[in-house]
């Protein structure tokens, strides 16, 4: 029977790997064509990238080079991450002179070397949980199934938030939404006329004020003529499909009405005696929430935000402000206003109980802020 060997720092590089994946929750980053590295991604870590170095590097030429080749694809990082900053530490296992490295550059010849406070400032328990007593290929197979059952675990979190789900809720706001424009002309004088859309609720803020708070919500549901009726359905079909996809029925009700609700205050703080009504405020609230969830998931969505939602939030704030009748306050007070109420519901997966209390804590404020503003 032919004896299988392993190399001791062969053992120690997976016994790392083990430990950032399945311990503090890195994911392996795939870069094409780099040999003899494992690079670590953790983007609410202080080191957003740990990169483990395994070939040898001869010289203080070799280093600079490696550390060339580095900042290039850190370049890259930051532009999809939109990361103004990303530390990376780097930990090299064959090195001819330790005297070389810089201060976010880490030698570990052996296990013993992992206690480094380069490390363990940051990692506090990262020695008692790479200390191991077994060897061989017994070990190595206990943290390949770790690492495979941290991955498995990850890998099933994704597929419950990207897979598909029937979006129920959607569908009803779409159809009460249809539902009320046809019924300001079935039992009014139309979606444009002024008694028609006070009667059905929309915003007015001298009402607002005298006592009709209920017109902040009931006006999401309203449109004055055909064309804003079809763009804004258009539009929650188009991200809000996406949102209560991401986010859960439950959470993304919440969103869509509160970022509604927030561009009815903001709009009464700008507008005065006129009537308004659209769900546009609610609608850039689920933009602004896609845009929250974008960025906890940029290292896979990062090029989508990029090229897709950021573009569509500057080009109507934009248009906003160069055309006549479009509520401009409105789409900014929902456009904030989700945001924060992502925060304080959370991203699935992602948002820790802290984020939670923090964005509850900003949505109070902000509320209050813009309540103000409206109702002074």
């Amino acid at each position: 029977m032919q004896e299988i060997l392993f190399k001791s720092d062969d053992i120690l590089v997976m016994n790392l790997i083990n430990y950032f994946i399945t311990e503090e929750n890195y994911n392996p980053m795939i870069i094409h064509g780099i040999n003899d590295e494992i690079w670590l991604e953790n983007l609410e870590s202080d080191y957003k990238i740990i990169r483990i170095v395994s070939r040898h590097i001869h010289n203080k030429e070799q280093l600079d080079f490696d550390k060339f080749k580095l900042s290039k694809i850190v370049k890259q990082v930051k532009k999809k991450t939109f990361s103004f900053r990303v530390k990376v530490l780097n930990i090299y296992t064959d090195i001819e002179n330790e005297k070389l490295l810089t201060e976010n550059d880490v030698y570990i010849k052996k296990e013993e070397d992992i206690n480094n406070p380069k490390l363990t400032n940051v990692f506090p328990n990262i020695v008692s949980k790479t200390k191991h007593d077994d060897g061989g290929i017994e070990y190595f197979i206990k943290m390949s199934n770790n690492i495979n059952a941290k991955n498995e675990a990850k890998g099933k979190l994704a597929e419950k938030i990207f897979s598909y789900k029937k979006p129920i809720i959607t569908y009803a706001i779409m159809g009460i939404c249809v539902l009320l424009f046809a019924l300001m002309y079935l039992l009014g004088n139309g979606s444009e006329d002024i008694n028609t859309l006070l009667y059905f609720g929309a915003n007015l803020d001298v009402l607002v004020k005298d006592g009709q708070i209920y017109r902040l919500f009931t006006c999401i549901f309203l449109h004055i003529g055909i064309w804003h009726l079809i763009c804004n359905m258009y539009s929650l079909y188009v991200i809000g499909t996406e949102i209560e996809k991401l986010y859960g029925k439950i959470k993304y009700v919440i969103v869509f009405i509160g970022s509604g609700i927030c561009g009815s205050l903001l709009s009464m703080a700008f507008t005065h005696n006129t009537v308004s009504a659209g769900a546009s405020g609610a609608i850039f609230g689920l933009l602004g929430s896609l845009l929250y969830f974008g960025y906890y998931y940029r290292a896979y969505l990062g090029n989508s935000i990029k090229r897709s939602v950021i573009p569509v939030i500057v080009f109507n704030l934009v248009l906003g402000f160069m055309s006549t009748g479009i509520d401009n306050a409105a789409h900014i007070g929902g456009l904030v206003g989700g945001i924060l109420l992502s925060m304080m519901v959370g991203v699935p997966g992602k948002s820790s109980r802290r984020d939670n209390i923090n964005g509850t804590i900003l949505t109070i404020i902000y509320i209050v802020f813009i309540s103000y503003l409206a109702l002074r």
